[in-house]
């Protein structure tokens, strides 16, 4: 059973030698993703959307060389990792976070973009069965001031307000309810695994906190902890 929830974004600006001047800047949003995923444990799955839905095993090791710099990363801590050809960026970023929190390994799961709501809770569902700490990986709306990267829409600060409001209060209906045709305008990239969050919450008592909230570069970031009750 799951009882350790993190959810994270995901830009590479994460990792202080891709941020380079702006790595000030985001130390706020570095170190609360590293104090929330020191929560989860030995042992993680990640879940976060893309093109191509897949699994990337543990056993797998990438960089961030096509984002500006060689920084190496291993989905598992045992030296037993292989290059898997080029990592999709969840899948390095999960493996970044876990060298940071020392945690033995990371699998993670690629679920397509556009899945219904009705199948991302079918897949959170059937994540309960595991025996490890669940890293949801998804960014907010990437439509936040004049010099954001899909231009503004004067919609996306209430979007992710809404958003924060529901990962630091556990609201799944309000997870459920998210707009796929509203998300999509807005560039919203976390759609998809906190709609597989809210499946694999379904019919339990959650206790959260909200650790950080903001749209730094244009894109709103939340990073929230939640514990089965």
């Amino acid at each position: 059973m799951i009882t350790q929830v993190v959810t994270v974004p995901q830009p590479p600006l994460l990792v202080p030698e891709l941020a380079a001047g702006a790595a000030p800047e985001t130390a706020q949003l570095r170190e609360a993703c590293l104090s929330a995923v020191r929560t989860l444990g030995g042992r993680w799955l990640a879940v976060a959307a893309g093109p191509v839905e897949r699994t990337v095993p543990a056993a797998s090791a990438g960089s961030f060389r096509g984002y500006g710099a060689d920084v190496r990363v291993t989905l598992a801590g045992d030296g037993a990792s292989t290059p898997a050809g080029e990592l999709p960026l969840p899948a390095l970023i999960a493996g970044w976070l876990r060298g940071q929190a020392g945690a033995e390994s990371v699998d993670v799961r690629i679920v397509d973009a556009d899945a219904t709501p009705d199948r991302c809770a079918g897949l959170g569902g059937r994540l309960d069965g595991e025996d490890v700490g669940l890293l949801v990986l998804g960014d907010g709306s990437n439509r936040h001031g004049p010099r954001s990267p899909g231009n503004e829409d004067e919609r996306a600060p209430g979007f992710d307000e809404a958003v924060a409001a529901a990962l630091g209060k556990a609201d799944l209906e309000a997870l459920r309810a998210l707009d796929p045709g509203l998300c999509a305008e807005l560039g919203v990239g976390g759609r998809v695994p906190w709609q597989v969050l809210a499946g694999l919450a379904d019919g339990a008592s959650w206790r959260a906190e909200l650790l950080y909230t903001g749209a730094p570069h244009g894109v709103g970031y939340h990073v929230a902890v939640w514990e089965r009750g």
